[in-house]
């Protein structure tokens, strides 16, 4: 048994500015981003500028932020938006949405992709196999800040989270790092070295993310507002999760059997 190790949520202070490690980890994500796509762009020249690359962070930040923190807010704590508004702008604090920020880089790739002359799967098929380095690194912020936590469990790994209570539990933020960080990275990235149809990339990612997710769940505590959503199992990232997998072998089927897709749609 492991007893969780208490991180100041503060990595250092400049006179009365106080830098966060979930900041930290934002400056991480955003800037291993933008050098895994200069990589990709690289390794296929003509396909994308060095300018184009900074915007595409630029827009895929802005969405991730955003759409992340109104996830949060309208999908786990909406109770606690309502009671402390300002908490909205707290993003220090933690309290960030994948599917919320999902939604956000979708919509923000759009709007991107009418300035380029490239479709929004396109783009996304080059997004993808970028974007589990993000997670990674987000979930060590979720680790560091303490939150996330697991539930009970006898494994010899399970962690005590004093500022929770003397239940050893999952460390379900590192089982998140595992599998939507590590191993998605190499399951897209592997996937995407090779020629795809369009679509094939973005679909992995999103069968992959939306099946580990769902797993993770079991062994992640429900949000407290919420609990189960039903069946005294189902939680809300479960919920939420499902549609992913379900789109992505739509996706999937359809990029690569498009004609028979469009004659039977």
């Amino acid at each position: 048994m492991f007893t969780f190790p208490q991180i100041d949520p503060v990595a250092f202070a400049l006179g009365p500015v106080s830098i966060h490690w979930y900041g930290i980890m934002y400056i991480v994500a955003f800037g291993g981003a933008w050098a895994l796509a200069s990589y990709r762009a690289k390794i296929n020249p003509g396909s994308w500028t060095a300018e184009q690359i900074s915007d595409l962070v630029f827009y895929g930040a802005l969405g991730a932020v955003l759409g992340g923190r109104m996830g949060s807010v309208f999908f786990y704590n909406f109770d606690r938006f309502l009671g402390d508004p300002v908490w909205l702008l707290r993003v220090w604090e933690g309290g960030m949405s994948f599917h919320g920020g999902f939604l956000g880089v979708l919509l923000a790739l759009y709007f991107y992709s009418k300035s380029l002359n490239k479709t929004l799967f396109e783009i996304m098929d080059f997004v993808a196999p970028i974007v589990p380095f993000g997670l990674g690194a987000g979930r060590i912020g979720n680790f560091i800040g303490g939150e996330l936590w697991g539930r009970p469990t006898e494994a010899a790994w399970g962690m005590v989270f004093p500022h929770v209570d003397q239940l050893p539990r999952h460390p379900s933020q590192l089982y998140e790092f595992a599998l939507e960080g590590v191993a998605l990275f190499c399951i897209v990235w592997w996937f995407s070295a090779k020629p795809r149809p369009r679509c094939a990339v973005a679909a992995m990612f999103a069968i992959a993310y939306g099946s580990f997710r769902f797993f993770i769940e079991f062994f992640r505590q429900p949000d407290q507002d919420i609990g189960y959503i039903a069946l005294d199992w189902l939680t809300m990232g479960q919920l939420l999760s499902a549609p992913m997998v379900i789109a992505g072998l739509l996706l999937m089927y359809f990029a690569y059997n498009r004609r028979k897709a469009v004659a039977a749609w």
